[in-house]
Parts: structure tokens; C-alpha cells; sequence
């Protein structure tokens, strides 16, 4: 047995130390970043491939906001050659896939066909498997000037592993998803901050990448991930409920609200798959979310949000967050006594 007793932190335990500025205004602040050895530019913020989030309408709409989008896994062969057949819808998305020899031959397929597919997104609840590796190596052989998303792990070696591997982009998070209960039901997790930073010291140490992915309930925890060294920030549930994602308003004591759920639900299983495996349990919860109306409003205030903290910690672009930032532990980040 074997307990580490250094300390861990989330995104809830900290917050940002202001300090001396000489940014004048929020419209002074660069959001837009230039990945070279990635082969992208724009606001390193991505739509989770979730099937509520990450839908052909949301990739269109954040594209407008150079923003990326990793595309749900579900979407099948014709549909993503029909997408990617398209250069335009290239540039801020990429297609998901699991590691299943169906999920092979579907990339294989949408490779074939799409000469502009530029980002694979390989994606598994768990990617300390050894089967998860030798996938992403046998999917790098043929996807050789394509890049590479893949996760989720939440620790140095096995970020270390994956870039060495051939990933470019690692997805950084285990259990901080709004609608995630893997912490509930098998006992793992890592606070996402801790994760965050301590992956991001390997990648770039690598010259890879990491994606913040998941724990995000606010505009502020997008800076607090920036800060912790994230190269990208990835966002489900504040995602969710707008026109862009899919399914019926729900009506409910005069209130509207959309269906929102983990992909390794009950729900998610029974929708792709008939039923849920009797060797599995359900690590993920269905709930309700307010509608918000178009993606644009959301957007517009988390970007607003962004903008802010680059004015109060004189950071001049988003790259300079991780530069300028200092966390200062906390026992209580907000005053709740209207909420």
C-alpha cells in the first residue's frame, strides 16, 4: 500500500493573485494562439465530443470564433466524409474514435475519402490501458501528417508515454465532468488542477500539448486552466443546452431546459449500444440543463470572462497566462449566501 500525501488541488481551491497591469482595456487582450507543431491557430477552447456537445451545428458555429470542436464518436462513416469533404470544416474539428476494430475501419474509411482530414481525436474513459497505446501507434503509421488528440490520463509518465507514442494533443482529466461519477464508482481521480499542471511540465518538456478536459463550471476555471499550463481547454457541460445541441426543449413549470448526459451513462449506453453490459455500471448521470438559447451568448461571456483576467493579472495574451499567474489557496472562492 502506498499513499501520497502531497497536496492536490482542483480548480475550486485556488484562485487567481492580482497584480500591477499595464493593460488599459479587455479589447487590449489577444486570445488567438499559434500551435506551429500542432498546425493550428485561433482561441484554444474545444467542445467536448460528448453527444450533446460535440454536434456538426456546434463545430460550425464555434468555428465562426476560431474555436475547436472534437466531434462525438457516434457520428457514422457517410456522415463524417460528407462533413470533412468539406476544407472549410477541417480547420477546428476533429473526428472522434474509440479504439474497437469498428472504430478502426471507420477511420480508415473517412481517411480514404476526406484529403483534408487534418485531427483524430482517440478517445477512452481509461488511457492507461496498453491496448489504448498500441492503438494510437498503429493509428500514427497511417495518419502520418494528420495529427493526433488522445487521452484521458491525468499524470507526467503517462502523458510522457502518449506523446512519445505519437500523440500531439493529450486530453488531461479523469471524474471532474459535471456528468461524470467515474470518482463515485470505481474510486479513481486526480483534482483537475493538480493533473493539469503536472501533465502540462511533461508534454512540454516533449514539445506536445495538453487538453484541459473537464471541471469547468465557470469563465473563471477556463484561467485558472490557462494558467495551470494547459495548452487547450476543453468544455462539456457549460456547453450544453443551446440550439446547437441536439434533442428537444423540454418543457417543465414554465421553464425550458435540454437533456444532458455522460457517454458512459446508462442513457448513453442504451441509446448507441440497446443496453448497458452486465459486467459494467453506469459512470456517468442524466440531468436537465436550462435552455440557453444560440452557443454565441455562452461564448461571448466566457471569452468576455478570459479577457478580464488577462486585465487583472497583466497577462497580454492567452499565453502569458500561465507566465503572469499566481494561486493563492483558498477555503471559499465565492460568497453564496444569495445563491
Amino acid at each position: 500500500m502506498r499513499i501520497e500525501n502531497e497536496l492536490k488541488l482542483d480548480y475550486s481551491d485556488v484562485l487567481l493573485k492580482p497584480k500591477r497591469s499595464t493593460l488599459g482595456s479587455r479589447k487590449d487582450v489577444n486570445l488567438n494562439r499559434v500551435f506551429a507543431n500542432f498546425d493550428w491557430n485561433g482561441i484554444p477552447i474545444m467542445a467536448s465530443n460528448m453527444d450533446g456537445v460535440g454536434t456538426f451545428e456546434m463545430a460550425k458555429s464555434l468555428s465562426e470564433f476560431k474555436m475547436f470542436t472534437t466531434l462525438r464518436k457516434t457520428y457514422d462513416t457517410s456522415q463524417l466524409v460528407e462533413f470533412f469533404s468539406n476544407k472549410d470544416n477541417c480547420q477546428y474539428a476533429a473526428m472522434s474514435i474509440g479504439i474497437t476494430d469498428y472504430d478502426y475501419r471507420k477511420f480508415l474509411d473517412v481517411y480514404s475519402m476526406c484529403k483534408y482530414l487534418q485531427y483524430v481525436c482517440i478517445d477512452v474513459a481509461n488511457g492507461y490501458s496498453e491496448r489504448f497505446v498500441e492503438f494510437v501507434i498503429k493509428i500514427k503509421e497511417i495518419f502520418k501528417e494528420g495529427k493526433i488528440i488522445a487521452g484521458n490520463v491525468v499524470t507526467g509518465e503517462m502523458t510522457e508515454q502518449l506523446i512519445l507514442s505519437g500523440v500531439d494533443v493529450v486530453k488531461v482529466g479523469i471524474g471532474p465532468g459535471a456528468v461524470c461519477t467515474t470518482r463515485i464508482q470505481t474510486g479513481v481521480g486526480y483534482p483537475q488542477l493538480s493533473a493539469v499542471i503536472e501533465c502540462a511540465d511533461a508534454a512540454h518538456g516533449l514539445n506536445g500539448f495538453i487538453i484541459g478536459d473537464g471541471g469547468i463550471t465557470c469563465p473563471g476555471d477556463v484561467a485558472k486552466g490557462f494558467g495551470a499550463g494547459a495548452d487547450f481547454i476543453m468544455i462539456g457541460g457549460q456547453f450544453g443546452g443551446h440550439d446547437e445541441n441536439p434533442g428537444e426543449i423540454i418543457e417543465k413549470n414554465g421553464e425550458k431546459y435540454k437533456l444532458f448526459y455522460g457517454m458512459s451513462s446508462q442513457k448513453a449506453m442504451e441509446i448507441h449500444y440497446g443496453k448497458m453490459n452486465n459486467y459494467r455500471s453506469s459512470e456517468g448521470r442524466v440531468v436537465t440543463i436550462k435552455y440557453k438559447g444560440p452557443i454565441e451568448v455562452t461564448i461571448l461571456d466566457y471569452l468576455g470572462g478570459l479577457r478580464s483576467t488577462c486585465t487583472y493579472i497583466n497577462a497580454s495574451c492567452i499565453k502569458n497566462i500561465a507566465k503572469c499567474c499566481t494561486f493563492v489557496r483558498v477555503n471559499r472562492q465565492l460568497n453564496t449566501i444569495y445563491s
